[in-house]
């Protein structure tokens, strides 16, 4: 059997992962493009291949079409946006995600943005590489309030640091995991709630049809001047144009 393999840091630093498909019998066909895989590319690759572990290049269904012989789909992640699961569903083929595997790494990253963001570290960094030591302020994030909109493993994992800073902590999600918001000292909030009175909102939900451009003009007006916004999630559940307008 033939296996795709589309993401570049896939057994990058460890080989391991390509020695267990291979001792497992499997061909293994690597990305050779040196970037994200266009349909085209993905489609000619694909044409006699009976899996894929797939990292964010397309899958739709033109995709599909070129690859008869696909039967399963390894989604290295959990965000599944480029996958057309209908379409899989459909012929049969059969999709996993890696639930929990980059949870720890995203959420570490989130509050590093929050932190740069605030402290204006990158800014600052520049500042003294060119000689200027004049002072610039900056706002804290000890003791303020962070809006969570998506509460699971990444979310918990954004809550559990930010109890570090001793933050209050308000989150929004559609599936509510209520014995462990309260275990953790989260607060439910609507969305508005999250809006108006978070000094940091952090993004961690998946882009579908419901969450596309749910960040727009109206959500932007709605919250502080100096709200920190981080989307560690997708790029399209913030409307870039108006993003653009509000700064």
């Amino acid at each position: 059997m033939k296996i795709l393999v589309t993401p570049r840091s896939f057994g990058k630093t460890d080989p391991k992962a390509f020695d267990m498909l291979a001792e497992a019998g499997f061909t293994v066909v690597r990305n050779d493009t040196g970037g994200i895989m266009t349909a085209e590319q993905i489609s000619e690759a694909l044409a006699d291949c009976d899996g894929v572990i797939l990292g964010v290049d397309p899958l739709n269904k033109d995709v599909l079409d070129a690859a008869p012989n696909l039967k399963a789909v390894a989604k290295y992640g959990v965000g599944t946006d480029n996958i057309d699961l209908d379409e899989c569903k459909r012929r049969g083929i059969k999709v996993t995600i890696t639930v929990g595997a980059n949870a720890n790494a995203v959420a570490d990253y989130a509050l590093a943005l929050m932190l740069a963001v605030a402290r204006k570290v990158i800014p600052v960094d520049a500042q003294c590489r060119k000689g200027d030591w004049s002072k610039t302020s900056s706002v804290d994030v000890y003791g303020k309030t962070l809006g969570l909109i998506g509460l699971g493993a990444i979310g918990k994992g954004v809550a559990k640091r930010a109890k570090g800073f001793d933050m209050r902590v308000l989150a929004y999600d559609v599936y509510w995991d209520g014995a462990y918001a309260a275990s953790a000292g989260i607060q439910r909030a609507d969305l508005e709630t999250i809006y108006r009175e978070c000094d940091f909102i952090s993004l961690h939900v998946p882009l579908t049809d419901a969450t596309r451009s749910m960040i727009g003009e109206r959500e932007l007006a709605m919250m502080k001047p100096e709200c920190v916004l981080v989307n560690t999630a997708r790029g399209g559940i913030v409307d870039e144009d108006a993003l653009l307008s509000a700064l």
